[in-house]
Parts: C-alpha cells; sequence; structure tokens
C-alpha cells in the first residue's frame, strides 16, 4: 500500500506511522528522517538543505520532493511506503502525484488523523522534559511525575521546552490549518482519503486506521 499520513500537531502521527508501517510492512518515510539521513550522509542534496537550514531560511520544495523520490526508489519502498510528513502543502502533493503518475503508480490512500484543536493544546503544552541528558517524558494530565516538576526515573527537574507553549503550539496549528490541511481536500476530490479520530488508546487507534485501509490480519498487502 502507498500511503500518506495527514494530522496535526499532537495528533499521534509519529506513533501511528511506525504501528502501522509494521503491520502493513512497509517502509516509513518521514520527512525528520529523510533530513537527518541525507545530512549526516552529506548527500548532494544534504548538503544543500544544511546551507538553507544554517542561513535561518525553509527548505525549498524542489530539496525535500527530490529526497522523497530518492527514498521512494530505493528496494524497500518499491511495494509501498507510508509517507508522514510529506506532502506537506498543494504545491508538494500535486509533485507527487506527478512523481508517482511518471513510475506508473498511484497512492492508495490518505489518512487524516483528526483530533479537537483543544485537545491538541492540552497534548503538547502538558508535556515535561527532564532537564538531564536521559530526556524521561512526563505529561501533567496523561502521566504525570509522582512528585511535580522531578523525574522519576532519575530526580532531574522537570521543564516545559519553548515548543510547547501553548502560545507556540496555537501558532504551529495556524501554520497547519494554512498550509497542510488544503491538501486534505485536494486528495478528497481523488476519493482517497479516508478520516479516522486520533482520541483513544494507541491500540484502538491504530486499529480504526486498519479498519479505515481495509486490512485485516489475513492480508497480504
Amino acid at each position: 500500500m502507498r500511503i500518506v499520513l495527514v494530522g496535526p500537531p499532537g495528533a499521534g502521527k509519529g506513533t501511528q506511522a511506525v504501528r502501522l508501517a509494521e503491520k502493513l510492512k512497509i517502509p516509513h518515510i518521514s520527512t525528520g528522517d529523510l533530513f537527518r539521513a541525507n545530512i549526516s550522509q552529506q548527500t548532494d542534496l544534504g548538503k544543500l538543505a544544511k546551507s538553507y537550514m544554517d542561513a535561518g531560511n525553509l527548505v525549498p520544495d524542489e530539496v525535500t520532493i527530490a529526497m522523497a523520490k530518492d527514498r521512494m526508489e530505493q528496494p524497500d519502498a518499491t511495494g509501498g511506503f507510508l509517507l508522514d510528513g510529506f506532502p506537506r502543502n498543494v504545491s508538494q502533493a500535486e509533485a507527487l502525484d506527478e512523481l508517482l503518475k511518471s513510475e506508473g503508480i498511484k497512492l492508495d490512500a490518505v489518512l487524516d488523523l483528526e483530533v479537537p484543536e483543544d485537545e491538541v493544546v492540552k497534548r503538547i503544552a502538558g508535556r515535561r522534559i527532564c532537564r538531564k541528558d536521559n530526556g524521561h517524558v512526563f505529561h501533567v494530565t496523561y502521566s504525570p511525575p509522582k512528585v511535580e516538576g522531578v523525574c522519576d526515573i532519575c530526580g532531574g527537574e522537570l521543564y516545559q521546552r519553548d515548543d510547547d507553549s501553548e502560545d507556540t503550539v496555537r501558532t504551529r496549528l495556524e501554520v497547519y490549518h494554512t498550509q497542510t490541511e488544503p491538501i486534505i481536500d485536494y486528495y478528497k476530490s481523488q476519493g482517497l482519503v479516508r478520516t479516522i479520530s486520533s482520541l483513544g488508546p494507541v491500540d484502538e487507534i491504530t486499529r480504526r486506521a486498519l479498519d479505515a485501509l481495509g486490512w485485516d490480519e489475513g492480508d497480504k498487502k
């Protein structure tokens, strides 16, 4: 299967991407991993991306698209893939369509993880990270430490990252609504979107996703 995974920050895309890729036996291709791999391996694309990042600029779509193209052409992706974080806007979605068309293949589904905005803020703004190198993660509501502000595991101080503040989360949501959310309508016009709720236990969300994709334990897709 060839799948695009979309949803706002805090929807649990990273967790579900790993679980779904394992079940479906396809590689999980995330934008973050693409950038880290190309930069660490000092590929031409990685060097180009790093030059933009070092200058404080956004990496152009064409560089991201080229990285995705290279990854999707690897042997392990010939039978399918799950894209996480790409495409990020309609221009990238159009470029992906053209790329797949040139290879004589197409997407099977676009899985949209739906979660209320207030829940997104609650999930992200409630995170607390241990200041020590281990980076243990807690949550003020879902997995609170036994002693407020203190890591259960090593006794380190827990703090809220700047990226996790409510103001920053709401800014990230606005960017999502403006730039990424329009790809849902783009793919709806192709009949590809499968929307599921991202509320509830992780296992339950995974089952909803597999059901929406029409997959069961006996499938060999």
